[in-house]
């Protein structure tokens, strides 16, 4: 048996474990009460008769996929120890920051030190991830455990091996429902938030990364799970193109630090959205008829040798619209993507690889996820599937690459929905506001 694999986990107690040594901490899985129990793991709230299990025990049906919590078990943890050797310097990563991103790095550093909760807010392509990385290293100079955290697995497989080239002598973790490898214990872990519902007053610095996105935003259970898995004298970073209510509510009163960027770190604008009213799209491509609007933007993508995304509202329609341009396009190599994809991942490689032309996807590859050079439409732009912060988000799939920061973000519709005049007008803001300051303010009274 390792010990390190209990520090700063919640593990279920094996049942041929009789006498517990000293250092372990055992710790019950279920709140009982008169006429429902609560899961001491994830903080659900079960009435007693719908979980009940035989001997009058009862189970957790919300965070069974971790493995099934019980009144018949323990967790057992060991405290955190820190044990990890300190070197002179983590990072490897020789890039510079621009003055913008200096400013904010330097925000974030004096934010873990200080332990106190923060958000950096950036455009989609300001860099964040390279902004964190001074701040990393100071955390892991001085003997901190660090966690980059984020609701798609998508985004922590892309994070990797940012971090391992940045970070090149540090040994990371990375932690996904997909993962076949056995968990070990390092100093810096890349994980999906699922994956802290495992962890117990574990991290010092814990980065939230896409803290708007689904499954993370107004989720409970892994609200719970973010706090219970930093130390009680540890600290959350938010990170985030597109703020919520509930965090900016936090930054008016004074409740979370705040750093605002709202350029890229190539200093070009954001790829403003062009909208193409196409009255009955749906019923012309399920009769494999492509909107001319479609049909021009795979010519241009195809002449051009581009990447692109088309983006659909609902799961049922991938098929229908693979077809439909396959009919068309017959050369164009592509296929469709979505969250419960058993292929998801090679899939979204192959795109990585530049072995397929396209994805057609849901909204799962609206944010985190890096292709440069991209185009992007999306086919019922004004469906309410798509929030104004997702629609932000797509856009900004577009433009990252300082080779080619430009580039098309199409929106065919049926009509302009709210949720696109305000995607359009949080887009112009920003392209307005980094013109207007460059080094942004961060003083968000």
């Amino acid at each position: 048996m390792d010990k390190s694999e209990f520090f700063g986990r919640l593990v279920l107690m094996p049942r041929d474990w009789t006498n517990l040594e000293t250092s372990f901490k055992k710790l019950p899985t279920m709140q009982i009460a008169e006429t429902r129990v609560r899961c001491l793991r994830c903080h659900t709230w079960h009435d007693k008769q719908v979980v009940a299990l035989p001997r009058n025990e009862f189970y957790c049906s919300a965070c069974i996929q971790l493995g099934r919590v019980s009144t018949l078990e323990n967790f057992v943890t060991l405290e955190e120890p820190n044990q990890f050797e300190i070197l002179d310097t983590y990072l490897t990563w020789q890039g510079e920051l621009t003055p913008s991103q200096k400013r904010c790095s330097e925000e974030v550093l004096r934010a873990f030190n200080l332990s106190q909760d923060h958000l950096l807010w950036a455009v989609t392509g300001a860099g964040k991830t390279e902004m964190l990385f001074p701040g990393i290293n100071d955390a892991l100079q001085t003997g901190k455990r660090v966690c980059l955290a984020s609701p798609r697995v998508d985004v922590c497989l892309e994070l990797f091996p940012r971090l391992q080239a940045a970070f090149q002598d540090v040994d990371i973790a990375l932690l996904h429902g997909h993962q076949t490898d056995p968990y070990h214990y390092a100093q810096l872990t890349i994980a999906t938030t699922h994956q802290l519902l495992r962890f117990y007053h574990a991290f010092d610095v814990l980065i939230i990364d896409e803290v708007d996105a689904f499954p993370y935003a107004q989720n409970a259970q892994l609200l719970y799970a973010t706090k219970q898995a930093k130390k009680q004298t540890g600290m959350c970073l938010y990170l985030t193109a597109t703020p919520g209510d509930i965090l900016l509510k936090k930054v008016r009163q004074k409740q979370l630090g705040v750093s605002y960027l709202p350029q890229r770190f190539h200093g070009f604008p954001l790829p403003e959205i062009k909208t193409k009213l196409v009255f009955n799209w749906w019923k012309k491509v399920k009769n494999k008829r492509l909107p001319k609007a479609l049909k021009t933007f795979l010519t241009n993508c195809q002449q051009a040798k581009r990447q692109f995304l088309v983006f659909v509202p609902h799961i049922n329609q991938l098929a229908v619209v693979l077809k439909a341009i396959n009919k068309e396009f017959p050369d164009l190599k592509l296929t469709t993507v979505f969250s419960a994809d058993e292929h998801r991942l090679e899939k979204v490689q192959l795109m990585r690889d530049g072995r397929i032309a396209g994805l057609i996807t849901t909204t799962i590859l609206e944010r985190g996820v890096t292709f440069p050079k991209i185009d992007v439409c999306v086919l019922g732009a004004d469906d309410g599937t798509f929030s104004s912060s997702a629609l932000v988000q797509i856009a900004g799939r577009v433009g990252r690459n300082p080779k080619r920061p430009t580039g098309t973000v199409l929106f065919i519709c049926n009509g302009i929905s709210r949720s696109i005049k305000q995607a359009q007008r949080q887009i112009k803001f920003v392209n307005h506001k980094a013109k207007e300051d460059a080094y942004a303010v961060s003083n968000l009274s």
